[in-house]
């Protein structure tokens, strides 16, 4: 266990030891979460989000169909975003 001061505006300096080990570097994103006995601070996993196209959209769907059934259902779905199935780059269920 290791202190730490509070500084101005509530900031903190993690100890040199602990950024370290659990790879806190200058700039990184911490998560700090209330727990019953205290507040928890943990290093944050960042995950970029996708925006998907209509196109990215189209394929999905067109490539993600399991039998000739949902392909055709598929078709109509890429139809309704205004799109050409045929147009798009994808696999045809088997």
């Amino acid at each position: 266990m290791q202190s730490a001061r509070v500084g101005k505006r509530g900031a903190i300096v993690v100890p040199a030891k602990l950024r370290k080990r659990f790879g806190i570097e200058e700039g990184s994103i911490v998560i700090a979460e209330e727990k019953e006995d205290g507040i928890l601070i943990r290093p944050a996993i960042v995950v970029p989000v996708e925006r998907y196209t209509p196109e990215r959209k189209a394929e999905l769907l067109l490539s993600n169909a399991i039998d000739e059934a949902d392909y055709r259902k598929a078709q109509r779905v890429v139809r309704k975003l205004g799109l050409d199935p045929d147009s798009i780059p994808h696999r045809r269920p088997v």
